[in-house]
């Protein structure tokens, strides 16, 4: 587990590099599959290291403020991915529905500020909810049936009223998970009106190409996440929500980079020009 975690995490820095040095990646799509591959590294890294150390250790305990740090990071890291899912959706709209305004729509101004109003969404959302948890009383020993610190498991373990916290948990989930899964389908359902109106030419095949990529991470992503939050099962199965969170924060981002890389002519055309580059270049 060790070893697929360092080596998802090297591919993903690798995409990283590809779209930083390669200038043919410089486009609206890579700039966002370059903010999820850092995300994907941070969202991962937030509770895989501590999973590990305690499996290593054999000790399972965490401390208040390492609790509620990890709570905050595992809600700001998530909710960019859901964010950044969005952004490429939107640019992918545009690259089928409307390829002759494509440059012109997707401006770099827009593309970085899409971004920006992506992370302070994120703080803003994960900030409230953890000052939010640090007004809650919790007894002096509580036994978590988790691997980190989730926000559902920490609420049933207090001894306080969580009334104000499920409201909130509730209304910011309609604005962080709710709307980009309708924004993500009303686009796809746009380029699939468009693709059944309009023949396909050799651009727009190609922007097509990216979207079974960018569908096949939304649909690990957010599968996961419905089937755990918006069907909870009985309170005595513990093992399969554990099983479902390790698929969408451990899972998940490990297989992004395979998937955008793998299926990608670009990615690949970008990793073997570099490796020609660094193999043929003068010493």
């Amino acid at each position: 587990f060790v070893g697929r975690f360092l080596i998802t995490d090297s591919i993903s820095l690798l995409v990283m590099l590809l779209i930083r040095l390669d200038s043919r990646l410089h486009t609206p799509m890579y700039f966002f599959l370059s903010h999820l591959a850092f995300t994907d590294i941070s969202f991962s890294s937030v509770t895989a290291p501590k999973m590990l150390m305690n499996m290593q250790t054999q000790s399972q305990s965490i401390s208040y403020a390492g609790c509620i740090s990890q709570l905050y990071f595992f809600l700001f890291w998530g909710d960019l991915d859901n964010f950044l899912l969005t952004s490429m959706a939107y640019d992918r709209y545009v690259a089928i529905c409307h390829p002759l305004h494509y440059t012109t729509i997707m401006s770099q101004n827009l593309c970085f500020l899409l971004v920006i109003v992506s992370w302070v969404l994120s703080c803003a959302s994960a900030l409230l909810h953890t000052l939010l948890l640090t007004r809650l009383s919790f007894r002096g020993d509580n036994a978590l049936p988790h691997f980190f610190c989730d926000l559902s498991a920490l609420l049933k373990l207090s001894s306080s009223d969580t009334t104000v916290n499920e409201l909130v948990i509730f209304t910011v989930g309609v604005v962080v998970i709710t709307l980009p899964l309708i924004c993500i389908l009303v686009s796809y359902g746009h380029i699939g009106a468009t693709i059944l109106k309009v023949p396909l030419t050799k651009g727009i095949c190609k922007a097509l190409s990216t979207c079974c990529s960018h569908l096949s991470v939304v649909s690990l992503y957010y599968g996961a996440i419905i089937g755990l939050y918006f069907f909870p099962s009985s309170d005595n199965s513990n093992d399969k929500h554990v099983i479902v969170a390790v698929l969408y924060t451990l899972v998940t981002p490990m297989l992004n980079p395979f998937i955008y890389s793998l299926r990608n002519q670009d990615m690949k055309g970008a990793l073997g020009h570099l490796l020609n580059k660094g193999l043929f270049s003068p010493c």
